[in-house]
């Protein structure tokens, strides 16, 4: 007999109890840091072998290639999508990888290139893009890989805008995308009076963007009617000022050499969707379009819109939004998946009404 009068054997049950609570907690408070080593490809970037190149001249290097939905406009859209692979073994996730293509296929298009469906011809093309690893630390090596990713899309850009030689543009992103976006805007358009020309409009969706990264040539949009302009804002949610903090804290944002740094004390760009303009002015429930969880649905169908669902306010350069209580709106999947772009748009109405009101105003300028 144990002196406090439990038995041998229940002295060993209480002891693995208590072991397994432990341990239990344990797992529960640094869950995400195991997650997150999980993800780390432990090789040194510059070191490592990346997947082979995409070639744009081929279809299967585009995950959607000159998508026309029902009644579209005359515009050429190339949509730039966000993470979809995890990692693990790689610092830049290969192309056709079967998990990331399921996750862009039935989450990403549907979700963030849907609103742009019905403006014409709608490209999105693969890439090799920075793990979901290199979204979770400021580590060089994760720097190195996302700035790796651009390589591929400015080859596809030039592919795409070789199929578009005349004619309006529209180009889009979400997250890493509209990262990469913002750089397309810089060496590409901004500094080709002609593509400067053909631009309806950019848009830069939930991502970190430094007002004065902009070129003075391709500004933030003020107004509706405004063409050649950049719609861009980071969204969070309203109450969640430590997730706000932590945004900005780690936003990476590109300097003159193409290299990834932190924003430090810069301005971020917030264009309210819902408003179309940088006003910081609320934005009332009863103005929001309307969100949507498109997840799943087929190209070129519409998505059913909760219209009035989303009060939002630019404020200290990200929008924050009212969250919207509707099973269809909360955050689910495993670990990776819940760090990722939202299984769905609360903007969707908003864009899609804002797109086609700057797409009006072009033609409208052209007399076409």
């Amino acid at each position: 007999m144990i002196k406090s009068g439990l038995t041998v054997r229940q002295w060993l049950g209480w002891t693995g109890f208590a072991l397994v609570f432990l341990l239990t907690a344990a797992v529960a408070v640094w869950r995400g840091d195991i997650l997150r080593a999980g993800l780390d490809p432990q090789v040194p970037f510059q070191t490592y072998q990346p997947p082979p190149a995409p070639n744009y001249s081929r279809a299967d290097a585009w995950a959607m290639s000159e998508a026309r939905a029902p009644d579209a406009g005359p515009a050429a859209v190339l949509f730039v999508h966000s993470t979809t692979y995890d990692g693990g073994r790689e610092w830049n996730g290969p192309v056709g990888d079967p998990k990331a293509d399921a996750y862009l296929r039935q989450v990403v298009l549907p979700n963030y290139a849907g609103p742009f469906a019905r403006l014409g011809a709608v490209s999105a093309p693969r890439y090799r893009q920075g793990s979901l690893y290199t979204r979770l630390t400021l580590r060089d090596d994760a720097r190195e890989a996302r700035a790796f990713a651009w390589r591929d899309v400015a080859a596809a850009f030039e592919t795409w805008i070789a199929r578009h030689p005349e004619g309006p543009i529209v180009l889009a992103g979400v997250e890493q995308g509209g990262e990469l976006v913002e750089r397309l805007l810089r060496e590409r358009v901004a500094v080709d009076p002609a593509l400067r020309q053909r631009l309806v409009a950019a848009y830069l969706m939930d991502v970190v963007t430094p007002v004065d990264g902009l070129s003075p040539s391709i500004p933030a949009c003020e107004r509706r009617d405004q063409t050649g302009c950049v719609v861009g804002y980071s969204p969070v949610s309203e109450g969640n000022d430590g997730a706000a903090r932590r945004r900005l804290r780690r936003a990476l944002v590109w300097d003159g050499r193409g290299r990834l740094v932190e924003l430090g004390r810069r301005e971020a760009l917030c264009v309210n969707p819902v408003t179309g303009s940088t006003s910081t002015a609320p934005a009332a429930a009863r103005l929001n379009r309307g969100a949507t969880n498109a997840t799943g649905l087929e190209w070129g169908a519409h998505p059913a819109l909760l219209a009035r669902e989303v009060a939002t306010q630019c404020r200290d350069g990200l929008l924050r939004y009212s969250e919207p209580d509707r099973e269809s709106f909360r955050q689910a999947g495993s670990w990776a998946d819940r760090r990722k772009s939202r299984p769905y748009n609360l903007f969707y109405g908003d864009l899609e009404a804002d797109a086609a009101a700057r797409l009006a105003a072009w033609a409208a300028q052209r007399g076409s």
